[in-house]
């Protein structure tokens, strides 16, 4: 009988097809027992682990995965195994395309409108999970799929190619086009004969966010109204923080669209979902009041941190934070004006300069396409981006100076010199990032240089922007190319086999930024080999995106398992002084984040490097060493590892420091007086009024002491600062301060392999109400260890003291503080999207 259920499945809900088995005269004891046991698999799907989600109350979970009759899904798994995709990743994407189909309504309901979010991360799979979505859907009965593939033909192309492979060439026969390859949505002449009775296919529409194929859309969907109803629909908005949201067209066109189609889901997917997470929830728009799904990222994925490293976290001690990859090349900032133009008025005529810079980032490339031919292994395409900036002059500019360099190069060859600066250029590259660290074998200049005349023969020099007739196409043979590009390759667009990228052009926001990172995805095969060139100061911002990208999927998952729906639940995003969140337009529904220190831990990682600075925090932390004394009948004096405890320390004392010490202005999440108006707010809930204030330093020593009183004394610790090629002057950055254990110095009992969630239930034990504040002496020269290839020494002109504080959990109810940081763009010189291009008619 659970077979007969499973049919009913097919034309009813759950609960309807458990009546009608009630009807078909189903005795009550066995439909008992096919009701729990379809409960018993819709729970495995509701209840995985991977990917979180948060979902509105009551949601039933009616979708218990992939039944033996199913076509379109098995059709995905046959094609993914053939394409080398381990078991372990299939599996992954059968979890995760299932969990965000049991979101959706029954294809049967009479009536739907679901609004969900997908977020995932930049060139990590996330056409590969809709279109399983999608695959999965159409084998549950969901009929119209509309696809709205970002807003250039590059992307729609490429994802109407993708889905067609996937979807339609397994089951021609299950599938009617709206859209093709080269054309994108034009009106049908009879719209029954899609969507009439007789019409049993899937419906598949791949458009631009573009107002006039919108429009178009949405007037031919409003005359098949009558076809409609009996229509089930999913609309995957792909790239779905551009163009949707705040948008004047677009945006009313989306909902236009759906308005038109009784049965509809919505699905947005994202892997900068900034702006879609501050969209204004009561207002009537496409927030995603049903449900956030958030995909962890696949094994093997080059992600921000991967490559640029990130700022400690809350509950992170220097032996988690990694560094990065040492794939970063610097581009001097003296070099921007020869390959970007500084304004508007020095476009027209703009002629670039190949610095040398430009020149090694172009020559290194075509010795990794030679390289790879020599491993033949993984993508069989090459592909090298130059982004400078988004004006297509300036893209087409690049041809000449770019085609003369690879005349150039393919003419020396035979040339000794020339062989000489490619060897020592290529060993250079090789003996920073060992292959061997990341699973491959070296190729040395001996095995690529016999490649090299072949791949500079097919290299192509492509202009890939809106108004160029050229484009990137992987779709007949191998491709090794150099694509000179804006907006055209910074969005979605997948670009195969992608190693080396020359990227100089300034953004003013998060998702724009993320958005660019082309570089981010799978490099089976070539893992060792890439290389990104840019300036110090975007890499700078990279590192600090990378740490806001994980602090707000973290914030996701703690939501998602507190928050009782997408309506309760709001993620921070951590602010940068030169950098906005997303587009102004969509944070007007934005509001200033109240910030509450309870739990959390805060150090620092930022300092000036010159003598007055420093000394005047050495001196602020050598008065509250004198106070501390005078005000605590109790210290610990733990010699032998060169700390010492002030217990029961009075919190005048502390916001006194506060008062004196100086934190670095580019340290928002540190700031002073934000600090002390919290422990004001605390210590008038009765929390806060007492602290324990540490020194924590190392044995001491006779050449390496720091004296903060006569009867305090501790040898100094090392912290290296990060390397940069091109150093800020008075600047250092030391990314992590405190250790795990250093938050439990004042804590009884050992503690050594308490994890942070046990020091901080030890702390809520033990100490309640008390805060911790923590002093580190500096060595000023803080040599790094020989393992630490991105660190070189300190170098401060005086010796540098770090701090450290952890707040209590509070028990009952928290303070907040608000702190608005705006960030001040009038010395940046930025491009910004050019929204314009949305509601762009087209013919």
């Amino acid at each position: 009988m659970y077979d007969t259920f499973q049919a009913l499945l097919e034309s009813f809900p759950p609960a309807e097809a458990v009546k009608r088995l009630e009807q078909l005269g189903v005795s009550r004891d066995i439909v008992e027992q096919i009701r729990k046991r379809h409960e018993v698999q819709a729970l495995r799907i509701k209840e995985l682990e991977e990917p979180r989600a948060i979902v509105r109350d009551n949601h039933v979970t009616w979708y218990t995965g992939p039944q033996p009759k199913d076509k379109c899904w098995p059709a995905v798994v046959d094609l993914l195994s053939k394409d080398s995709w381990s078991a372990h990743s299939i599996n992954a994407l059968d979890d995760s395309s299932s969990r965000v189909l049991s979101l959706l309504n029954h294809p049967k309901e009479k009536s739907f409108s679901t609004r969900g979010l997908v977020v995932g991360h930049v060139q990590s799979g996330k056409t590969t999970n809709f279109t399983s979505v999608m695959a999965k859907s159409a084998d549950r009965g969901y009929k119209l799929f509309i696809v709205l593939a970002g807003i250039h033909n590059g992307l729609r192309r490429q994802t109407q190619a993708r889905l067609v492979q996937q979807l339609i060439e397994p089951n021609p026969a299950l599938w009617s086009q709206l859209t093709g390859l080269d054309h994108d949505f034009t009106p049908q002449e009879n719209p029954a004969s899609y969507f009439g009775k007789n019409n049993k296919t899937h419906v598949l529409c791949v458009v631009k966010k573009n107002a006039t194929v919108l429009r178009k859309l949405a007037k031919w969907l409003d005359k098949a109204s009558d076809y409609l109803a009996d229509c089930p629909a999913l609309i995957i908005d792909d790239e779905a923080d551009q163009a949707t949201v705040a948008t004047k067209s677009i945006n009313p066109l989306i909902l236009s669209i759906m308005d038109s189609l009784p049965r509809s889901a919505y699905v947005g997917y994202t892997a900068s979902p900034f702006a879609n997470l501050l969209i204004d929830p009561s207002a009537q728009n496409l927030y995603p009041k049903d449900f956030v799904v958030n995909l962890p990222k696949p094994v093997g994925h080059f992600g921000t941190e991967v490559l640029f490293g990130r700022y400690a976290l809350d509950g992170d001690g220097p032996e988690d934070i990694d560094d990065g990859s040492d794939m970063i090349r610097s581009v001097p900032d003296t070099d921007v004006p020869a390959v970007r133009p500084s304004t508007r008025a020095e476009v027209d005529g703009f002629e670039p300069v190949i610095t040398d810079t430009l020149r090694r980032a172009v020559q290194y490339f075509w010795m990794v396409a030679a390289a790879r031919r020599v491993r033949r292994a993984g993508n069989p395409h090459n592909t090298m981006l130059i982004h400078t900036s988004v004006n297509t002059t300036v893209h087409n500019s690049f041809r000449r100076p770019l085609e003369r360099l690879r005349t150039r190069t393919a003419q020396s060859l035979s040339d000794a010199g020339s062989q000489r600066e490619l060897r020592e250029l290529w060993d250079a590259e090789t003996a920073r990032v060992l292959a061997e660290d990341f699973g491959e074998t070296k190729v040395t200049f001996e095995q690529l240089a016999p490649e090299l005349t072949g791949v500079l023969d097919r290299c192509r020099i492509i202009m890939d922007n809106s108004s160029s007739e050229d484009r990137l196409d992987y779709e007949n043979g191998p491709v090794t190319a150099i694509a000179v590009g804006g907006n055209t390759l910074s969005r979605g667009l997948t670009l195969e086999g992608l190693s080396v990228s020359y990227f100089v052009r300034a953004v003013s926001a998060y998702d724009t930024l993320l958005q660019m990172g082309r570089w981010f995805g799978f490099r089976n095969g070539y893992a060792d080999l890439p290389r990104i060139w840019m300036t110090d100061e975007l890499a700078e911002w990279f590192r600090h995106l990378a740490t806001v990208e994980t602090e707000m999927r973290r914030d996701i998952d703690v939501y998602m398992t507190e928050a009782e729906s997408p309506l309760t639940f709001a993620v921070r995003l951590r602010t940068h002084p030169a950098l906005r969140v997303t587009a102004a337009a969509k944070m007007r529904a934005a509001v200033t984040a109240a910030s509450s220190y309870g739990g959390k831990r805060v150090q620092t990682h930022f300092f000036h490097t010159d003598a007055d600075w420093l000394q005047a925090n050495i001196a602020a932390a050598r008065q509250l060493v004198a106070a501390s004394l005078a005000s605590t009948r109790q210290v610990d004096e733990q010699l032998s590892i060169g700390r010492y405890v002030f217990r029961d320390v009075p919190h005048d004392v502390v916001t006194g420091f506060l008062s004196t010490y100086q934190f670095h202005e580019r340290s928002p999440e540190n700031d002073g007086k934000l600090i002390t108006e919290y422990i004001k707010k605390r210590v008038t809930a009765g929390s806060l009024r007492r602290w324990n204030v540490a020194v924590v330093g190392t044995p001491r020593r006779i050449d390496g002491d720091f004296q903060f009183a006569p009867q305090v004394t501790v040898g100094r610790v090392n912290r290296a600062r990060l390397a940069l090629p091109n150093p800020i002057p008075d600047f250092a950055d030391i990314k992590t301060l405190m250790s795990r254990r250093d938050a439990a110095v004042d804590l009884a009992g050992d503690t050594a392999k308490l994890t942070e969630k046990e020091i901080m239930a030890e702390r809520r034990k033990q100490l309640p109400d008390t805060g911790l504040l923590v002093l580190y002496p500096i060595d000023s020269v803080s040599e790094p260890s020989p393992a630490k290839k991105l660190r070189e020494p300190l170098n401060a002109e005086q010796h540098v003291i770090g701090v450290g504080m952890v707040f209590p959990t509070p028990i009952n109810g928290d303070s907040e503080v608000e702190g608005y940081i705006s960030a001040d763009l009038s010395n940046v010189s930025i491009e910004e999207e050019d929204y314009s291009v949305f509601d762009l008619e087209e013919a």
